[in-house]
């Protein structure tokens, strides 16, 4: 099973990512073992995650919503699914 998820840093931006244990990953971003985006933004709190079956897809996904605006982020993390279409890039 592979995860995307979503984290939202101490300082309120979002990270997004991919995993294949979603516990351990969340655990190395908030022990700083990640350096980068995170591990300057400590600690972070797990927001949204999916789990598919093939990795591939997972990392579609994570392209996806890395593409995505704040915006349309927040409706996800939210569950609002509906309003996705509308918030998108034109």
């Amino acid at each position: 099973m592979y995860f995307v998820y979503i984290v939202q840093c101490a300082d309120g931006l979002y990270y997004t990512g991919v995993t294949n244990d979603l516990n351990r990953r969340i655990g190395e971003h908030n022990s700083g073992l990640i350096e980068g985006f995170t591990s300057k933004r400590l600690p972070v709190r797990l927001v949204y995650h999916q789990s598919f079956k093939n990795v591939l897809d997972a990392v579609a996904a994570e392209k996806q919503i890395k593409g995505w605006s704040r915006k349309k982020k927040e409706a996800l993390k939210a569950g609002n699914f509906e309003d996705l279409p509308f918030l998108s890039k034109k």
